[in-house]
């Protein structure tokens, strides 16, 4: 659950060729819009998607013992402990070995660069990879460092482009690139003054529809994008929620995008199918096949139900359903539902006009030593109080 506004420099750019999880007779590719891919790696992706991470770190670790002199496995190792971090395990040894991650990928594309024997997938690693690394210094507020990585990751997938402009996947990165630059203010603003590179809204909405109906290995992540872009930032509704549909139907694991659609038809107003995706996530919980399983589809349910009754001024209900979230923590297999919780705690109070109550509980996840993502989030309440109808209270 982290903020769409930590979205910039996303790309999660999926480019391959391995053999199968179980280290048979290697896949055969298939054509798909004059591109060859690899069932195997699509079924990779799917996996993080729907937060099976441990069978995909087996897969993806057969792609850097058959493949290790090329970044690709390297490269979605990375993106299977981001997805790690994305779900909420934040903790030190996860962040280390993101960053180790992310470095070989970088380490293993440069040396192919440098011996003249990389390809247009090396540099789109290569774009991916520093712009990951570029997106987790912004988290921290390090925007210069941060910014000299966008740049080098922007230069490096321009490069691919050019190599092979029927590639729709790298339009993923490139038209995240293009949008957030171009909703920039303030300093960051300034930074994008020194690019040579500019942005524009519209172009980078185009490039990331695009990305979704086409790309091969991104399609999903563009489609996530836009989902955030539409639902926190644009306030375009409607489009977010025909984008969540078709995700938490595909996608039936995770309580990801059921929550996003429930989102959706809270701020459009359905109240009808706001209820249905309530009763679908309680369903899924009586369903599940063991307890962990169970309580993570419930809280999502009560999270939805705290969120709807926060946009609907319910600020004692919000807190009770929360409450109730909390008492059945999970720091183990389910912590973003704790620091969420807990941040809109806060917000029901900041939206009370109770400031003091809701600074206690700001600074209480700042203090978390797993913060779930939420921090990012937090110093922005703190600096600034939410107002009513937040895009942000819907996260």
């Amino acid at each position: 659950m982290i903020s769409s506004f930590s979205f910039l420099f996303t790309c999660f750019l999926l480019l391959a060729w391995c053999q199968t999880l179980w280290g048979l007779e290697k896949s055969k590719p298939f054509e798909f819009q004059g591109q060859l891919a690899n069932k195997t790696i699509i079924k990779g992706i799917d996996l993080l998607y729907d937060e099976q991470f441990d069978e995909a770190e087996i897969l993806f670790h057969n792609v850097i013992t058959d493949f290790p002199e090329k970044p690709e496995g390297y490269f979605y190792l990375a993106m299977v402990t981001w997805s790690r971090l994305a779900a909420g395990f934040w903790s030190p040894d996860t962040l280390g070995e993101y960053r180790e991650r992310i470095d070989w990928t970088i380490q293993v594309a440069k040396s192919r660069i440098k011996h003249n024997v990389a390809d247009s997938y090396d540099y789109l690693y290569l774009g991916g990879a520093l712009g990951f690394r570029g997106r987790l210094e912004l988290m921290k507020g390090k925007w210069l460092s941060s910014y000299f990585l966008a740049r080098d990751a922007i230069d490096a997938l321009n490069v691919c482009y050019k190599m092979d402009p029927n590639n729709k996947d790298v339009l993923l990165g490139l038209g995240t690139f293009d949008y957030y630059t171009a909703r920039f203010s303030g300093f960051l603003k300034f930074l994008t003054y020194l690019l040579v590179h500019r942005g524009n809204k519209e172009e980078g909405l185009r490039k990331l529809h695009v990305a979704a109906k086409e790309a091969v290995y991104s399609s999903t992540e563009a489609k996530s994008m836009l989902i955030h872009i539409y639902l926190f930032v644009e306030e375009e509704y409607q489009k977010a929620l025909q984008l969540a549909d078709e995700l938490a139907k595909k996608y039936q694991r995770t309580p990801r995008y059921k929550f996003l659609q429930g989102v959706s038809y809270i701020r459009l107003g359905m109240e009808a199918e706001y209820k249905g995706s309530v009763l679908h996530l309680r369903e899924k919980s009586l369903l599940a096949s063991s307890v962990r399983e169970a309580g993570m589809w419930a809280k999502r349910a009560l999270y939805l139900e705290a969120v709807h009754d926060l946009f609907h001024g319910h600020y004692g209900a919000a807190r009770s359903k929360l409450d109730v979230i909390l008492k059945g923590a999970d720091p183990e297999n389910d912590p973003a539902m704790i620091a969420w919780p807990l941040i809109k705690i806060g917000v029901s109070y900041d939206l009370e006009g109770k400031r003091e109550m809701a600074m206690k509980y700001y600074r209480q996840i700042l203090n978390m030593e797993n913060g779930a993502g939420a921090q990012f989030l937090t110093k922005k309440y703190l600096d600034s109080p939410p107002k009513k109808n937040d895009t942000f209270i819907g996260f």
